[in-house]
């Protein structure tokens, strides 16, 4: 899940505007059912952890926005104040199958006191682009955003497709690069050269002079950086999503708002020669029938209740409706909202979870056991003996983790994750032991030792299988310690006849020489050792640690079941 850093005064300077007060206890309680946590807390920082259905929390003013409405039960508005501009925007036609969608938008008059405020605030817009070119913009493949110090741009704007060898300066250089160059040399154009593979002709923006104010999905020309003078920003948004685009443009543009600024719409004239004004801040009305409603939530809520719930979300409530449904207003940034179901949930969290309806299930199930089932038993059995803490973690991880980290290699293919929302979950796990080296590493603050475990799913070639592994961090101990859990562990699952031999230098995360695996009539049931400090320091962790994994699946082969 994304994390954003915000400032004390920061939220208690945007809720002071509106005469309310920022109290640390009560966001601390009430956040986390907005679908946020704050993961640390200072005198000054706030580190707080946005769930991935809310890119709309992603900056600290769209936050204390949605914090005046859920905590303080302010009036929510759903829509945004956007005056109608002079400015214009066209796009010519050679844009359809390069980037199709383009969005624009003005603010002006952002209100900043003095420089370091003003500072802070250009590193929250930077941050705020950049979280939401990685949520919804999805590394700037569906939306990507620049955003522009005015003063220095003379409109109209045009977006028209040049070759490869067009030149201008590039953000944060002193001298003009192609666009070759740019995409060859230009950290930004190799992180991201790959969204533009395959075109000769590539997009950019300019204004009335001709000068190239950016480069999508790239990089904004240096002439328009934002700086500490900065008070009217002209803000474009490129990309092949239109709801994406959309929701990006007002999201960067009620930030600024927040900041004292007025949102002025711009005239884009998009390739196919349809004219429209930026940004749409008028709200989305949607309907729910009343039967979804009442059933989810197990009791029939008052107009009343629906209406003080769904302001708590930032929306407005219209009516019950003669068809069995309500209408609701929601803004049009809550790009999370795709189904009637959403605003049920809306509904549910802002109304709280204590009073809802109680049911029981209608359908009696009766489990039958599991094939595996005794041999689960002792395993668990066996690790809260040896002093073991079962853990459960995410079956989601991503390639260092499991592999470049860890030094495990890949078993068939990989399951990955086709949109991932985060890059620390891009694929479905193959091995238990990075899962808990991370828990280690969030818990090292804790007293040594520590000993952890996980009897947990896998996936390998597409296909589910099931694994143990164990952890222990200590000051002594070494391979003879982790021999003898192992052995412990073995003659507690029922394991006789079994051989220990030696395992290959650089197979897996342990140190040479003080690593072995087990072996079970032939089959390779496990490994075990000491941790490589290499590895160790890779998920910042400097205490020695020993452990093992298991297939589950290849012990159940081996062992016979004695019950």
């Amino acid at each position: 899940m994304p994390t954003i850093s915000v400032e004390q005064n920061l939220i208690t300077s945007l809720l002071a505007k509106h005469d309310l007060v920022n109290d640390i206890e009560v966001l601390s309680n009430e956040l986390p059912l907005l679908g946020t946590d704050i993961d640390n807390c200072t005198e000054d920082i706030l580190d707080i952890e946005i769930f991935p259905n809310r890119p709309d929390l992603l900056s600290g003013e769209t936050l204390s926005k949605a914090i005046r409405n859920f905590i303080h039960g302010q009036k929510a508005t759903p829509s945004l104040d956007v005056k109608q501009g002079e400015i214009k925007i066209s796009v010519d036609r050679e844009l359809e199958n390069i980037r199709p969608i383009i969005l624009a938008g003005v603010v002006r008059g952002v209100k900043l006191e003095d420089d370091l405020e003003v500072d802070a605030f250009i590193k929250s817009l930077m941050d705020h682009q950049e979280k939401l070119h990685f949520a919804l913009g999805r590394g700037r493949r569906r939306a990507s955003i620049g955003v522009h110090d005015l003063s220095t741009l003379k409109p109209p704007f045009r977006v028209k497709a040049v070759s490869g060898d067009t030149k201008f300066t590039p953000l944060a250089m002193n001298e003009e690069m192609s666009i070759e160059e740019i995409l060859d040399n230009h950290p930004k154009g190799i992180d991201y050269a790959h969204l533009l593979e395959g075109f000769d002709k590539f997009p950019v923006i300019t204004d009335s002079n001709d000068a190239i104010l950016s480069f999508p999905p790239i990089i904004n020309g240096n002439h328009t950086t934002v700086n500490k003078n900065t008070r009217d920003f002209f803000i474009d948004v490129t990309g092949w999503d239109q709801r994406s685009c959309e929701a990006s443009l007002m999201l960067i543009a009620s930030q600024l708002c927040e900041r004292g600024g007025e949102i002025e719409s711009v005239e884009v004239t998009s390739f196919d020669g349809v004219v429209k004004q930026y940004p749409d801040g008028s709200a989305i009305q949607h309907e729910v029938p009343t039967d979804l409603l009442d059933g989810l939530l197990g009791r029939i809520l008052t107009d009343e209740e629906i209406s003080k719930a769904i302001n708590r979300m930032g929306g407005r409530y219209i009516s019950r409706n003669p068809e069995n449904s309500i209408t609701v207003e929601m803004p049009r940034w809550r790009f999370d909202i795709l189904h009637p179901v959403d605003l049920v949930e809306d509904i549910a969290i802002g109304h709280g979870y204590e009073d809802l309806g109680s049911d029981v299930p209608k359908a009696p199930m009766t489990a039958i056991p599991r094939s595996d089932g005794h041999l689960r038993r002792r395993i668990r059995d066996s690790m809260q003996g040896l002093g073991f803490m079962q853990i459960q973690s995410l079956t989601l991880s991503n390639d260092d983790d499991q592999f470049n980290f860890i030094r495990f290699p890949p078993v068939g293919e990989v399951t990955r994750i086709t949109n991932p929302i985060t890059i620390d979950h891009t694929l479905l796990r193959q091995y238990l032991t990075p899962g808990l080296m991370r828990l280690l590493a969030t818990n090292q603050h804790h007293n040594l030792p520590q000993s952890v475990y996980e009897l947990g799913t896998v996936v390998r070639d597409h296909k589910n299988s099931d694994r143990v592994a164990f952890l222990v961090a200590e000051r002594s101990g070494g391979f003879a310690a982790v021999r003898g859990r192992v052995q412990a562990f073995m003659r507690d699952i029922g394991a006789v006849d079994y051989t220990i031999e030696k395992l290959p230098d650089g197979e897996g995360p342990w140190l040479s020489g003080r690593s072995a695996k087990v072996v079970i009539d032939g089959i390779h049931v496990g490994c075990f050792g000491e941790m490589d400090p290499i590895i160790s320091e890779k998920f910042e962790l400097r205490v020695p640690i020993s452990g093992a994994e298991f297939s589950l699946t290849n012990l159940a082969e081996s062992i016979s079941d004695p019950v």
